[in-house]
């Protein structure tokens, strides 16, 4: 059973900072809207289908990226991250948007469950991070951002994970939180984090996660080798 771990927050607010520490020879990261990092580095590669070697996958279509989930442990691949999550789901609402059937919903909610279901079931030790932006309800509850209620009513993204962090900004630096605070999602097992607040470092997190279900990590062997 692969790990799952869903990120929450605003756009700027630090989520695609916080890969800055991975190894990318051990990631895949998946990006719904092709931009650049923000921050310098040559490592982060277009993923190269021959060579079958490269860190970033440019793709929203969520068949492709139930795809890449499935093979990544087959590459040697331990980690995928799934930047801009909901645009997953957006784009193909825009793509459709000229259909009159509510069915769409249906089908739009069954592709994310899709696509959620595969990093749940992938190896045991591939985690799997999805980066989604928030919204607030009309109850001032924070969640993710999805394309309305009628999905919303098909699938609760968050139900389908253990973990939910969300970035915060504070003095012009960057954090999670890892508990709930009344009014969002967020949540994590417990003693897992020793703090409600962390560095926004999702080696970090990783390593963390590793940890705490006796996964293997390869910085971690690294390291008891050393």
């Amino acid at each position: 059973m692969g790990t799952a771990t869903l990120i929450l927050g605003e756009s700027g607010t630090g989520k695609s900072t916080s890969l800055r520490h991975l190894n990318p020879e051990e990631v895949i990261l998946v990006r719904p809207v092709g931009k650049p990092l923000p921050f310098k580095s040559k490592d982060w590669k277009q993923w190269d289908t021959k060579a079958k070697e490269g860190t970033v996958v440019t793709t929203d279509r969520w068949d492709t990226i139930k795809t890449v989930i499935q093979a990544a442990h087959g590459y040697g691949k331990r980690i995928v991250v799934i930047d801009d999550f909901q645009y997953v789901m957006s784009n193909e609402f825009m793509r459709r948007s000229e259909e009159k059937s509510f069915d769409k919903f249906t089908e739009i909610g069954r592709h994310a469950w899709e696509v959620i279901k595969a990093a749940q079931d992938a190896p045991d030790d591939l985690r799997v991070y999805f980066m989604a932006h928030t919204e607030e309800t009309q109850m001032g509850r924070v969640k993710m951002k999805t394309i309305g209620k009628m999905l919303d009513e098909k699938i609760t993204v968050e139900g389908m994970f253990t973990i939910v962090l969300r970035t915060l900004t504070r003095d012009e630096q960057f954090f999670f939180t890892t508990k709930n605070n009344g009014a969002d999602t967020v949540k994590s097992p417990m003693g897992m984090f020793e703090t409600n607040e962390i560095e926004n470092d999702l080696a970090f997190v990783d390593a963390t996660i590793c940890d705490y279900w006796g996964l293997s990590n390869v910085h971690n062997l690294k390291e008891s080798a050393a």
